[in-house]
């Protein structure tokens, strides 16, 4: 299992961002959460297996809906989520 934190920068709030990942995580084995930031970013926490987390990354980045929004992003590793279970909007 690993963990990432990606930072995205860009159009990222008020278009559904945290929707849209919320759904497109249904298609991986991830769990984690997605939140929006005070600077006008969104943070992405997941964790799963190395495949599924590079993945459920690259989908969002190159082909989900809000991908056009997205102008920079950040990627790092981080240790796993201690008792997360399924992945969620936090306010």
């Amino acid at each position: 299992m690993i963990a990432k934190r990606v930072i995205f920068e860009g159009r990222v709030q008020g278009v559904g961002f945290r929707y849209t990942v919320k759904d497109l995580a249904r298609g991986f084995d991830v769990c984690g959460t997605v939140k929006n930031l005070a600077d006008g970013s969104v943070e992405l926490e997941a964790m799963g297996e190395p495949d599924e987390v590079e993945d459920f990354i690259r989908e969002i980045l190159e082909e989900s809906p809000v991908a056009h929004g997205i102008k920079n992003h950040h990627v790092e590793s981080i240790p796993p989520l201690d008792g997360h279970t399924g992945f969620r909007i936090e306010k």
